[in-house]
C-alpha cells in the first residue's frame, strides 16, 4: 500500500473539487493505523508546499456519530493556516465539495500537552482560553459515503475553520454547561451544551493528547484545538448564513458565497 499515492489522490480531489470513491472499497482491509499514516503523508505534502500546522481537530465526539460509523472513540485531523477564515470573511462554496458546518468550542493552548497520561486537569492548566468556533467539514469521498478509515485518511474531513472574536479564560467557564444555539438563515436549527462532547470538551482534548502520543506528536503551545461538534453538522450552500450563540462566549457568524 502506497500511503503517499493514496494521500495524493485526496489532495487532487480537494484541489479540483472532484470527489473520489471510498478508499475502503479498494482497500477493504485498511486499518485505522494505515488511515492515519495516509493522513500524515498528506499533511507532509502540504507542509512541503509551505502550509503550516496551526492546530488539530477532534471528530466523532458524539455517541450518535460513533454508533453511525461503528466505532468506540473519536478521530482527529490537522488544522492548517490555509484553512483559517477570519470572522466576517465569507466562505467560498465553489472551493468545496460537500461542506457542512459544525459549532464548537476552540481551546487556545499556552503550553504544550503531550501524552500519555494527560488528564482534564492538565488540559485546564495548559489552556489560555476558550473561543467560539465554526468548523466547516468537507468530504473528498463521493456523497459522504465514508467509513472511519476513509474520513481519517481524508484528514478527518477537515476543510475550514472560523474563530469568534472573544476569548474567555478557561477558569471562568463550566465547559459542560455552556449552551449553544445554532441558526441557519435566521432559523434556530439546533441547540446543545458542551457536555455533548465526550461528556466534557476538555476530556476530548485530553483524549487527543494521549492518542497523538502513539505517533510521538504533541499538542503544541499556541495551537488551536477544536474539541468537537456540539450538535449535528448542517449542509451549506452559497447564500447560507450561520450564527452560533454561546452562553458566556458570545456569537459567531459565517456566510457562504
Amino acid at each position: 500500500m502506497d500511503y503517499q499515492d493514496i494521500a495524493n489522490n485526496f489532495l487532487v480531489a480537494e484541489s479540483q473539487c472532484k470527489p473520489i470513491e471510498p478508499i475502503t472499497v479498494e482497500y477493504p482491509d485498511l486499518t485505522v493505523d494505515n488511515a492515519y499514516r495516509i493522513q500524515m503523508a498528506g499533511i507532509k505534502m502540504k507542509l512541503d508546499k509551505g502550509n503550516k500546522v496551526i492546530g488539530k481537530k477532534i471528530g466523532l465526539t458524539s455517541l450518535a456519530m460513533q454508533k453511525l460509523l461503528g466505532v468506540s472513540e473519536p478521530d482527529y485531523g490537522h488544522l492548517l493556516d490555509s484553512m483559517l477564515l477570519m470572522e466576517g470573511e465569507p466562505c467560498r462554496r465553489d472551493e468545496l465539495i460537500y461542506p457542512r458546518v459544525e459549532a464548537e468550542l476552540a481551546f487556545i493552548l499556552k503550553d504544550t500537552l503531550k501524552g500519555p497520561g494527560i488528564t482534564i486537569a492538565d488540559v485546564f492548566r495548559a489552556t489560555e482560553g476558550i473561543m467560539p468556533a465554526f468548523e466547516i467539514v468537507d468530504s473528498r469521498v463521493r456523497d459522504w459515503k465514508i467509513k472511519l478509515e476513509d474520513t481519517i485518511a481524508d484528514n478527518a474531513s477537515s476543510a475550514r475553520l472560523v474563530l469568534g472574536s472573544r476569548m474567555v479564560p478557561i477558569k471562568e467557564l463550566d465547559l459542560r454547561l455552556i449552551g449553544m444555539v445554532l441558526e441557519k438563515n435566521g432559523e434556530v436549527v439546533n441547540s446543545g451544551a458542551g457536555a455533548a462532547v465526550l461528556g466534557h470538551p476538555a476530556a476530548a482534548v485530553a483524549w487527543l493528547a494521549n492518542k497523538l502520543a502513539t505517533f510521538d506528536i504533541a499538542l503544541e503551545a499556541n495551537e488551536i484545538i477544536l474539541s468537537g461538534a456540539i450538535t449535528a453538522a448542517l449542509d451549506a450552500n452559497a447564500g447560507d448564513v450561520f450564527t452560533a450563540s454561546f452562553h458566556s462566549l458570545g456569537n459567531i457568524n459565517l456566510k457562504f458565497m
